[in-house]
């Protein structure tokens, strides 16, 4: 499940406007959706709450046609109410909503990322606007690129905040081992650096590490040793 954050969504949407000023006042969705549970989603957007919320209502991310072809495909697409995937799909609902708030072309850009995520970064355009943005398309790519990054990042430490409040005082998270452990790793020692500093063998700094890992739940040593500096448990080593 994706944590749901007020102050990381104004965040994200922030940026996306600021990055699409040159472009005039562009109506613009960002999309992530977990491939493996499609019922799990996120939308920031400056569309009409209501369209927002309606769609995430009725699980319209199953039929619209627009999120079916961006799973099957890389390369950002121009797209209407014209879109067909499947001529078994009833889609004049997911249509009529669209065409009610004016959603109904637009600009998509596609991103797969590690965690098996889709993110959509789709921008409605008119003739006008269309030439500007097929010009810049590589920007465009890289601005999704970018304000995913920020996302996952936000959501990283999101998740890794409440699970430390969960677990006991952030204070108390690490032994004073591991903390030594951590303090070292953080100022760029390598294991055995560490080892020989604490007059311990290779081995037991490896083990305390793989314990702060679990802990923190996160993938590895240099996530941990980075989540540790950033969200500040890791305590200074005194003389």
């Amino acid at each position: 499940m994706f944590a749901d954050n007020e102050s990381l969504t104004r965040e994200i949407k922030q940026f996306i406007d600021r990055s699409l000023v040159a472009y005039g006042h562009i109506q613009f969705a960002y999309l992530l959706l977990n491939k493996k549970n499609p019922s799990d989603i996120i939308i920031i957007s400056n569309y009409p709450d209501e369209w927002v919320t309606l769609y995430k209502e009725h699980h319209y991310q199953h039929i619209d046609p627009v999120v079916i072809s961006a799973l099957r495909r890389v390369s950002p697409f121009l797209w209407d109410e014209k879109i067909t995937v499947n001529s078994q799909l009833n889609l004049s609902k997911i249509f009529n909503l669209s065409k009610k708030y004016q959603v109904s072309r637009g600009y998509t850009f596609v991103l797969h990322d590690a965690d098996n995520q889709l993110a959509m970064l789709s921008l409605m355009v008119d003739d006008r606007g269309l030439a500007e943005i097929e010009r810049n398309r590589g920007v465009l790519q890289m601005l999704l690129i970018d304000a995913h990054e920020r996302f996952i990042n936000g959501q990283r430490q999101i998740t890794a905040q409440r699970h430390c409040s969960n677990k006991e005082p952030i204070e108390n998270i690490f032994s004073t081992r591991e903390n030594e452990i951590l303090y070292w790793a953080s100022m760029g020692k390598t294991y055995q650096e560490i080892a020989l500093i604490l007059g311990i063998k290779t081995g037991t700094v490896k083990f305390h590490i793989g314990n702060v890992v679990k802990k923190l739940g996160v993938l590895n040593a240099k996530h941990a040793i980075r989540l540790g500096v950033e969200l500040q448990l890791i305590k200074p080593i005194e003389g």
